[in-house]
């Protein structure tokens, strides 16, 4: 499972063509990468202009999504790539697809967090969600470095963190659930820090994605719905 590369070919134009889609992916990543910083930030100190600038500026997510998409369809239509570069052609589409699900997820956080009638519940229900979202971020970075590096083994390390996500969601989940029982007056803005915290669980299983789709692109082996460890093992002895 060792770091690949894009295969050069005889029109450097083609080469060109490919680093110039995969530039744009680690552009939108970085963009979207950027935006969850802000909100967790906003969870952090409780500026709220953060929250406010990314529940404005998702569009950019989307225009980027919109400009890649359209180079794939056109290097498959023009080039019509076989073996690695169909991979990397659908790997990046893939990828695209679920950066711009985590900005969804991002601006919904930054819109529930902009909605609390109280600032203080900032503190009060989202406090315990810093620790799992500062964990989500570097579970996106590591995801997006792996997809810069195509690096199969680190894509493996990164997806296997997913589980760790889950795990923090229901200890906060349940701390959540405790403070609807104790109060009925927090169900309100203890739902929409719930929905807050599934949409933060969500970029996790994102990230989880474009791991996959890196482990898709240098190994060739789709591991959609099969066990990491399955296929990790598959490869060892492939590989010997």
């Amino acid at each position: 499972m060792s770091t690949s590369r894009i295969p050069h070919h005889i029109s450097q134009q083609f080469d060109n063509e490919l680093e110039d889609i995969r530039s744009k992916v680690l552009a939108m990543g970085g963009l979207v990468e950027n935006h969850l910083k802000k909100v967790l930030a906003t969870l952090s100190d409780g500026d709220f202009e953060n929250a406010e600038y990314v529940a404005v500026n998702d569009f950019q997510v989307n225009s980027l999504e919109v400009e890649i998409d359209s180079d794939c369809t056109d290097i498959l239509l023009r080039r019509q790539p076989a073996a690695g570069d169909l991979r990397l052609v659908l790997a990046v589409s893939k990828t695209i697809t679920d950066l711009e699900r985590i900005g969804d997820e991002t601006e919904k956080i930054a819109r529930l967090i902009l909605q609390l009638s109280e600032p203080s519940a900032l503190k009060t229900y989202y406090v315990g969600m810093l620790s799992m979202g500062n964990h989500v971020l570097q579970m996106l970075h590591r995801a997006l470095d792996a997809f810069a590096r195509m690096d199969s083994t680190a894509a493996f390390a990164v997806a296997r963190e997913d589980r760790e996500i889950d795990a923090e969601t229901d200890v906060i989940m349940r701390n959540l659930i405790t403070f609807m029982m104790e109060d009925p007056r927090a169900i309100s803005p203890v739902l929409d820090a719930v929905l807050a915290l599934r949409a933060l669980e969500r970029i996790g299983d994102h990230a989880h994605n474009i791991c996959e789709n890196v482990i898709y692109l240098v190994e060739g082996k789709d591991v959609r719905h099969v066990a990491l460890e399955q296929v990790e093992e598959e490869l060892r002895q492939r590989n010997r």
